[in-house]
């Protein structure tokens, strides 16, 4: 017998997978564009240098852990509310 699918399931993975990706896009090409205006010194080095050579590669990686995080939860629930 083939499962239902769990539309609440897909509807908070897509959800959760898009606020991320926005996060990323905001990373990556909103500090760019605005690189120039951002010119302060942060641990002795431009601000937009260390954002281009640093600050993304953390927040990417935060993104990552994050998404692992959550997945992990959102599919313990997801079987919690498995009636089979």
């Amino acid at each position: 017998m083939p499962l239902k699918p769990n539309n609440s399931y897909w509807r908070r993975n897509l959800r959760l997978t898009g606020l991320l990706l926005v996060l990323w896009f905001g990373v990556t090409f909103g500090v760019s564009f605005f690189a120039r205006e951002l010119s302060f010194s942060f641990f002795g080095w431009p601000f937009s240098f260390w954002v281009a050579s640093q600050g993304a590669l953390i927040v990417y990686a935060a993104i990552v852990w994050y998404y692992a995080w959550a997945m992990n939860r959102l599919d313990r629930e997801a079987e919690a509310d498995d009636p089979a």
